[in-house]
Parts: C-alpha cells; structure tokens; sequence
C-alpha cells in the first residue's frame, strides 16, 4: 500500500509518518496481526471520510459539476458532489469505444469551462471506471476518465483528451487488460513508458500517480475469461509492477504499491475484495479509496507545490 521512499535531505520529507515508515513498522510484527491492523485502519478511514464528506457536502456543491446526459439517462449509482457524474447507457444499451471517447470528451470539456478547484483524474480501465463516485477521496473535484477493457494502446491514444484541463493530481491505473488478452511486457513497458512521458509533457505541474497492477484471483475466479486469468502468474504482475515503479521514478512520478494490500499469502486477490477473481466489489473500492486518500494526505499534500527534485526523492 506504500512505496518505498529513499532518504531525503530535503526539509519538507522530514514527516513523523511516511507510507515507507509504515511498511517497516509493520514488517516488524506478525503477517496475521498486520493485516488486522491495516484492514481495520482502512476501513474505519473509509467509514469516516465518507460522514465528513456528506457533513461537508452542502458547503461544497456549488462546486459540482452537472452531468452529461447520454440518452437521457441517469447514472446507475449515487455520487458524490466531488465527482462528475459519468453517465451510464440506459435501456440495457452498450456504448462503443468511440461513444465512449466521446462522453470522455464532453466531460473533461465540461471541467475546462467551470475551471474547478483541486481537479484530479481517475484514468485506467473497468477496475477504475467503476469506482464509486460517493468513495471517491474528498477535498477533491474528480474526473472519471476510464473505459472497460481498456489497454495501454488505447489509453495512449486518448490523453489528449484533457489535456487542456488544469489537473492538480493524476490516479493511473492500467495493463491487468494488456496481461489477460497476451500483449508482450516490452509492448507494455514500451506503451507505459510514452503515457506517463506524454501526461509528464502536457501537465508538468501535475502530481502523477502511478498505481500499481492488483492481484487477481485465480483458482477461486469466477470471470467469463477464467482461464485466461489462470495463465497469468502473479510473478508476472510483481516484475511488471517493479518495470511500473522505474517508470515513474525516471519521469518525476509518484509510485502507489496497492498489490500488498489486496493480495493473499498465496498470491491472488483476496476473495473479500473481488466480486469476480478480477473486478473489486464495494469493500475492495473502500479499501482502494483509504488507500489513496492515505497516501494523498503523506505524499500529496505535503507541499502544495513542490519542485521536480523534491518529488524525485520521495519515489
């Protein structure tokens, strides 16, 4: 759930609790009683980030951006004030890869215009599309700019979708797709390497954050695609993570490890956390959202604006 963090010299890295810091507590007691602990921190987190933010919902919605309608339906889920609303095709209808590209479109458009405060991006595939707009971190205008199924290609392909959006923070995720559906690691890495390099160039004062590849669960998968999931071994996944986090320390990105925190002893994606051996269920979106709002609070917001050596040294 942390990334470990080299030495600093730098003033503003001198923190009494650091994501680094917590992993070496916690390596130092029992795997059960760890795990308890992290659980239970998270949790209780997600539980009282969500009452503050509905406290403070009312001080906050002249800030929330209207939905984009898409057939003049609604979305299928509550959300919160701090997220745009992505729609959702009513009447059983799917949406192509273009439609879907194109409600993208409107809706970072949509963010250009009102020019919110704190505007951050969810971008990757179905894992972050779905994220529940109500557990969305607060003190944050969010953007949900993912598509099911989606591959790095395909992402590469459409950043410049807001790129002329002010963006204060950029939540990564993407590649689980690339491994199931056979794309070889140097594809991966090659097209990893060009999406952080080109969000790097179109918003250089941006904190990008790059997540992690999550477990996924193997035997006990339930996916229409099992046996692809089955041909993919987690060792697989670590070595990609690790070509993830060089990939954000050569471009002056953050590096968020959510694998430790989603995985079991045996490698897969703990059966608590998944609806399917592959997509999260709401316990797994809570404990991706403490996640990040956790490491908002320690990497993020420690300086409101730091200068690419001082965030190079907290990778």
């Amino acid at each position: 759930m942390c990334v470990a963090s080299a030495p600093s010299q730098n003033p503003f890295h001198r923190k009494a609790l650091t994501f680094s810091t917590v992993v070496k507590w916690f390596t130092k007691i029992p795997s059960w009683a760890a795990l308890s602990l992290i659980m239970n921190g998270l949790l209780f987190g997600s539980l009282l980030a969500v009452w503050q933010e509905q406290a403070a919902s009312a001080a906050r919605s002249n800030m929330a951006l209207a939905t984009i309608p898409v057939g003049g339906s609604a979305t299928d889920a509550a959300i919160a004030d701090t997220v745009v609303a992505l729609p959702r095709p009513g009447g059983g209808r799917k949406l192509s890869y273009q439609q879907w590209v194109d409600v993208l479109k409107q809706e970072a458009q949509a963010a250009v215009v009102r020019k919110p405060s704190h505007l951050s991006v969810l971008l990757g595939d179905s894992l972050s599309l779905w994220f529940p707009g109500e557990l969305m971190p607060g003190q944050r205008m969010w953007i949900n700019q993912s598509i099911s199924g989606e591959r790095t290609k395909g992402l590469l392909n459409r950043l410049d979708l807001f790129e002329k959006n002010d963006v204060e923070s950029i939540f990564l995720m993407i590649g689980i797709n690339d491994l199931i559906w056979g794309e070889t690691d140097e594809a991966i890495i090659a097209n990893y390497k060009e999406i952080v390099r080109k969000l790097r160039q179109e918003h250089p004062d941006t904190q990008i954050v790059v997540q992690s590849i999550l477990p996924h669960g193997g035997e006990i998968s339930t996916w229409e695609s099992r046996d692809k999931l089955l041909a993919l071994p987690s060792d697989r996944i670590i070595a990609m993570n690790k070509a993830l986090q060089q990939i954000a320390q050569d471009n002056d990105a953050y590096y968020l490890d959510l694998y430790p925190i989603f995985v079991t002893g045996d490698g897969q994606l703990r059966p608590d956390l998944t609806t399917d051996g592959l997509h999260l269920n709401r316990e797994g979106y809570l404990v991706w959202r403490s996640a990040i709002a956790l490491y908002a609070q320690l990497e993020l917001q420690a300086v409101p604006a730091e200068k690419p050596d001082a965030k190079a040294a907290k990778k």
